[in-house]
């Protein structure tokens, strides 16, 4: 019995591992391109130097501070160099907090105050601080000629920053140093109270060498109450995808190529945040090339007269705004008309077998059919968000449900547009949002209690032996529930995950929750 357990376990693995590299390898037609992140190109420009290690993934990472920003401000000024060797007294009180060569250029500043790094108050400069994307703009825009409280209030920084096309990093309320990159970049395209481009006076300062040579083509991030974040290219006009390509990456043709204009970049600028390695150039059929995104293809809508326009958004409900974090998309299939799919286009299936927030597949047919853990959060318009969720499953690991049913993969579906599993056993089935109500599973008798507030409810919960009892937390701060005798124990949820158990056996069940064991306790009662 444990040899077989062995070899099932081992069978499951291989299938899993044949899974993921068949979808790696699945991929529209893709030719070589260019592709550079905010980072590279700040780094190539001489605007970022990183630390001993250079600009990488750890340096990025790291938490930004007011000292980093005034040795950003000097050296787009040309003035680093100076404030480096500067030898004059006077410093503010707590420079000591800082190296060296930091102090020299804290003294730099304390003495030229006309740069505008006054400090916070009582000789103090606070150098090791975290950094708004308000303070940020700030320093970019006065280095574009753009004095505080001359051409701008402070207060409406970035309201100032937005019309002259600072908006990546808007809104963040602590930088990194990736944030820090993808703004340098942005700001290079940013036109100077002199009328000249601020990458064009930085070649004049010196900054950036005369050779240098900003990309043409970028794709940007926007933001919009109606759509969300969303990409752009650098002009901001939106970008999209279209369902229709999951099947074939060739479905827009003729007239639907006029009112949708493929985006093509042979040289392409991303923001910092995005992957390099998830856009590619699709040749089409008729020759022409088109950059994509995960396997989705971009395109423009022809009505969207202006930069922030997002008309195309759910047209014929098969157009929608390109998004790096969607939790699911919608494919469309000649045969089976409209179903969902991940962020990349590969098809998800429900099981006729599951019931709401359960999952009975298991083993075997869990290697089959592997689960689908969604990495972004966002929902295409057409789909209510608060239809997508997760269940944690009884090994920990996280599925993404739709209504509460959990989605799947088919092992053999090997690339995008394939729907191989679609009624396998006759209890595998895409899901076509607009007709899927639930499985036809016998339906157990559910009931919910919600961690709100520290608490699982003031009252005892009583059920029916059978029943499932779903714990769901909707608290900041994560939270689980632990029978005092055994009987049960959910993993530790966090904001939005829910986890099921079943107790089939009379009796008075207490439990707890083990992170605040002191105040948080319940009691269900089954009959």
């Amino acid at each position: 019995m444990k040899a077989k357990k062995i070899m099932l376990a081992f069978s499951a693995i291989v299938l899993c591992l044949s899974f993921i590299l068949a979808l790696g390898a699945s991929a529209e037609e893709q030719t070589a391109r260019t592709v550079k992140t905010d980072a590279e190109t700040a780094a190539e420009l001489g605007l970022l130097l990183g630390d001993g290690n250079g600009v990488n993934e750890t340096y990025l990472a790291k938490k930004s501070n007011r000292m980093q920003a005034a040795i950003i401000s000097l050296r787009l000024q040309g003035l680093l160099d100076e404030a480096m060797a500067y030898t004059g007294t006077g410093n503010f009180s707590d420079a000591n907090k800082v190296s060296k060569t930091n102090q020299a250029i804290l003294a730099y500043l304390k003495n030229h105050p006309e740069l505008g790094w006054s400090g916070i108050g009582n000789g103090k400069f606070d150098p090791l601080a975290g950094i708004s994307s308000k303070q940020l703009y700030k320093v970019l825009l006065e280095i574009a000629g753009y004095k505080s409280e001359k051409n701008f209030l402070y207060a409406e920084t970035e309201t100032f920053a937005g019309e002259k096309g600072l908006q990546q990093i808007a809104g963040t309320a602590s930088l990194t140093n990736a944030h820090i990159a993808t703004a340098l970049v942005e700001a290079l395209n940013v036109a100077t109270s002199g009328g000249t481009s601020l990458f064009a006076e930085l070649q004049e300062r010196g900054v950036i060498a005369e050779t240098a040579a900003l990309p043409d083509d970028q794709i940007r991030l926007a933001k919009s109450d109606k759509v969300g974040t969303y990409f752009t290219d650098q002009n901001g006009r939106a970008l999209y995808f279209f369902t229709k390509d999951a099947e074939d990456p060739n479905s827009c043709q003729g007239q639907c190529l006029v009112n949708w204009p493929v985006f093509y970049a042979e040289n392409l600028q991303i923001p910092g945040q995005l992957n390099p390695d998830d856009f590619s150039v699709l040749t089409r059929s008729d020759g022409t090339k088109q950059t994509a995104y995960k396997g989705w293809p971009l395109y423009y809508f022809v009505k969207d007269a202006a930069a922030g326009d997002t008309l195309g958004e759910a047209v014929g409900g098969v157009w929608f705004v390109a998004k790096s974090d969607y939790a699911v998309m919608l494919g469309t299939s000649v045969e089976l008309g409209n179903y969902l799919t991940d962020d990349q286009g590969r098809t998800l299936y429900y099981f006729d077998k599951d019931t709401p927030q359960t999952s009975v597949c298991e083993g075997t047919c869990l290697a089959n059919w592997p689960a689908y853990e969604a990495a972004g959060a966002s929902a295409i318009s057409t789909l209510p968000a608060s239809d997508i969720g997760s269940i944690t499953r009884p090994d920990g690991s996280k599925q993404t449900t739709y209504k509460g049913y959990p989605l799947y993969y088919f092992v053999k579906d090997t690339k995008r547009g394939d729907i191989l599993g679609q009624n396998v056993n006759d209890v595998w089935f895409v899901v076509d949002p607009a007709k899927f109500t639930g499985t036809t599973a016998p339906q157990v008798k559910t009931y919910r209690i919600d961690i709100k507030e520290f608490s699982f409810g003031t009252e005892p919960l009583t059920v029916e032996a059978g029943s499932q009892i779903i714990f769901t937390n909707f608290d900041d701060m994560k939270h689980n529930a632990v029978a005092l005798d055994g009987a049960f124990e959910t993993p530790l949820l966090a904001k939005g995950e829910s986890f099921t158990i079943k107790l089939d056996k009379a009796g008075t069940y207490n439990y707890y929750c083990e992170p605040h064991a002191k105040f948080m306790t319940g009691q269900i009662i089954v009959k």
